[in-house]
C-alpha cells in the first residue's frame, strides 16, 4: 500500500469512454433483431457479415437517439455526418472493419454536471458522442481450450461517450458514470444495463505531479462491467502507476484488462503512438444532412432530464434536497410523483409516502413502479384522509393501505368506513373521554401540573386506548391541555 504522503505528490487524472447500446428493434445497419438473450448466432444476415455484394443502409432511428444524448448535454450538432471504416482485424468483427465516425462525430462538446459526496457540483466536459456499430462477442467456456464466437450482436447500434480528462477521483468517474446512466435511461435510448453488456465503459488512466502543466503517459482499461468495477480498476492503476513513478521506471502505454476477481489490472497489448485504424469514408453509405426541421422535431420530444426535475421537486414542490434526489434517480418513480403531485398539493407527504411505504413494498417484492397496485389518484385520496383528519397516518399506513394493495378496487374512505376507522373529530364527543382519563389517573394529573410534562404522552395513550384508536390526536391534545392546564 502506498503512504498517503507519496500518494499525495500526484494527481490522479481519468477520461471515460462510454458504449451505449441503443435501443432500436433492429441493427443500424441491417434489419436483424436486437433482441438480449437469443442463442448464438440467430440474429445475423449477410448484411451483418459482411457477404460481397450486401449494401448497409442506416437506421434513421439512431441518427435520433444520438441528437437526443447530444441534446442533454448541450452539445453542437453536426448537421453533415458522413461515416467512415475504421480497420482493423479482431476475431469478433466479421467484416474485418467498423463502421463508425471519425472526424466529424455526431455531437461536439457538451457537459455533464455530476454531484459530489460532499454536494457540490462540478462539471464534467465531454468530448463526443458519435455512432457506430457494436462488433459481435468471442465466448469462452469453462474447460474448452476453443474460442466461439456469437455475432448476434454484431451490428448492434452504439454511441460513444467520450468525456475530457476532467475527472480526479475514483468516486467522480463512478459519479460520471451514475449521471451517464440515468441520462442515456430518461431518454429511453439505452436500458442501461452495465451486466447485459448494453453499458460499457473504458477508463484512461494517467498521474501527474500536482502542479504540473503535462499529462503523464495513459493506459487505457478495459472489461469493466460495474460502477464500482470502474472505480476499483481506477483505484488499483493509480496507485500502480505512482509505485512506477517512485521506481523511476517508464510508464507504457498500453491498454490493460481489469480482474474482478483479484481487483488488478494486467496488460493485454501495448499501444503506439497513433493507431494505424486507415480511416477513410464509408462508400456505400451517403451522408446524412440533419435539417432544422428534423432538430427540431427531435427537440420536442425530448422528456424531462433529471436535473430538470430536481431542480422542479426543490423549488416548487418545496422538497428536501435529498428527498429530490431520491425521487429522480429512476425515471418511472420521477413521472409516477409528478403524477401524485398534480393529484394533491401536499408534496412533502406525497415524497413520504414513496419513500417510504411505496418504496419498501417495490423493493420487497423486486417490483418496477408500473407493477405498483395502487395508482396515484388513490394514494392522493389516502393522502387527503390524513390531511383532513379523518384518520392519523398510522392508521392509513397499517390498515388502509395494506388493503388498498390488494386491489379490491375500493376507495379508502371506502375502506376505512367499513373497518370503522374514521377518526372522531368532534370535541364534544372526545371530552368525556378525556376527563374519564383525567379521572381514572389523578395521581399523574398532580404530578403533571407539578412540572412532569412529559406526561402528555402517557395521557395521549390512554385516551387512545379509551376511543378504541379513533380519537383525532390534534383535538384530543387541544382538550388534554385545556383541562390539565386550568
Amino acid at each position: 500500500m502506498l503512504s498517503e504522503e507519496i500518494k499525495s505528490k500526484y494527481q490522479l487524472v481519468v477520461g471515460l469512454e462510454v458504449h451505449a447500446q441503443l435501443l432500436t428493434e433492429s441493427k443500424i445497419f441491417a434489419s436483424d433483431s436486437t433482441e438480449y438473450g437469443n442463442l448464438p448466432n440467430r440474429q445475423v444476415s449477410v448484411i451483418t457479415l459482411g457477404h460481397p455484394g450486401t449494401l448497409p443502409k442506416l437506421n434513421k432511428k439512431v441518427i435520433e437517439f444520438a441528437v437526443k444524448m447530444g441534446l442533454a448535454c448541450n452539445s453542437e450538432i453536426t448537421r453533415y455526418n458522413i461515416f467512415s471504416r475504421k480497420n482493423y482485424f479482431y476475431p469478433d468483427l466479421p467484416k474485418g472493419f467498423q463502421i463508425t465516425q471519425d472526424k466529424g462525430p455526431i455531437c461536439v462538446g457538451g457537459v455533464v454536471p455530476i454531484e459530489l459526496a460532499d454536494g457540490t457540483e462540478k462539471v464534467i466536459r465531454l468530448n463526443r458522442v458519435h455512432m457506430e456499430e457494436d462488433a459481435g462477442k468471442s465466448m469462452h467456456l469453462a474447460g474448452e481450450t476453443d474460442t466461439l464466437v456469437d455475432f448476434n450482436r454484431a451490428g448492434t447500434p452504439l454511441i460513444e461517450i467520450v468525456s475530457e480528462p476532467d475527472l480526479r477521483t475514483p468516486e467522480e468517474a463512478y459519479a460520471f458514470l451514475t449521471e451517464i446512466k440515468k441520462l442515456v435511461k430518461y431518454l429511453d435510448i439505452c436500458d442501461g444495463n452495465m451486466e447485459e453488456g448494453s453499458l460499457r465503459c473504458d477508463a484512461n488512466v494517467s498521474v501527474m505531479l500536482k502542479g504540473a502543466t503535462e499529462y503523464g503517459k495513459k493506459v487505457e482499461v478495459k472489461n469493466m462491467n460495474s460502477f464500482r468495477n470502474v472505480a476499483r480498476a481506477i483505484e488499483y492503476e493509480h496507485e500502480r502507476i505512482i509505485e512506477l513513478l517512485e521506481a523511476g521506471v517508464d510508464v507504457i502505454s498500453e491498454t490493460r484488462t481489469f480482474d474482478a476477481n483479484t481487483g488488478t489490472t494486467s496488460s493485454m497489448r501495448t499501444k503506439e503512438d497513433l493507431n494505424d485504424y486507415r480511416y477513410f469514408p464509408e462508400p456505400d453509405l451517403s451522408p446524412v444532412v440533419i435539417s432544422e426541421e428534423w432538430l427540431n422535431s427531435i427537440r420536442v420530444t425530448m422528456p424531462s432530464l433529471p436535473r430538470e426535475l430536481f431542480r422542479k421537486f426543490v423549488d416548487v414542490y418545496g422538497l428536501p434536497v435529498l428527498d429530490a434526489g431520491v425521487l429522480t434517480d429512476a425515471k418511472e418513480i420521477a413521472l409516477w410523483f409528478e403524477t401524485l403531485c398534480s393529484k394533491t398539493n401536499n408534496y412533502k407527504a406525497a415524497s413520504n409516502w414513496m419513500m417510504g411505504p411505496v418504496k419498501s413494498y417495490l423493493n420487497e417484492l423486486a417490483l418496477n413502479i408500473d407493477d405498483f397496485p395502487i395508482k396515484p389518484e388513490v394514494l392522493a385520496d389516502l393522502i387527503a384522509l390524513v390531511d383532513e383528519g379523518k384518520v392519523s397516518f398510522s392508521v392509513a399506513s397499517q390498515k388502509i393501505y395494506p388493503e388498498l394493495l390488494k386491489t379490491t378496487g375500493e376507495s379508502p374512505m371506502a375502506i376505512a368506513q367499513k373497518l370503522n376507522l374514521i377518526q372522531e373529530s368532534d370535541e364534544a364527543s372526545l371530552k368525556p373521554i378525556v376527563e374519564s382519563v383525567l379521572a381514572e389517573n389523578a395521581d399523574k394529573v398532580k404530578e403533571y401540573r407539578s412540572g412532569k410534562k412529559g406526561l402528555m404522552g402517557m395521557f395521549m395513550g390512554e385516551v387512545m386506548k379509551k376511543s378504541k384508536g379513533k380519537a383525532d390526536p390534534k383535538v384530543a391534545t387541544k382538550i388534554l391541555t385545556e383541562l390539565l392546564e386550568n
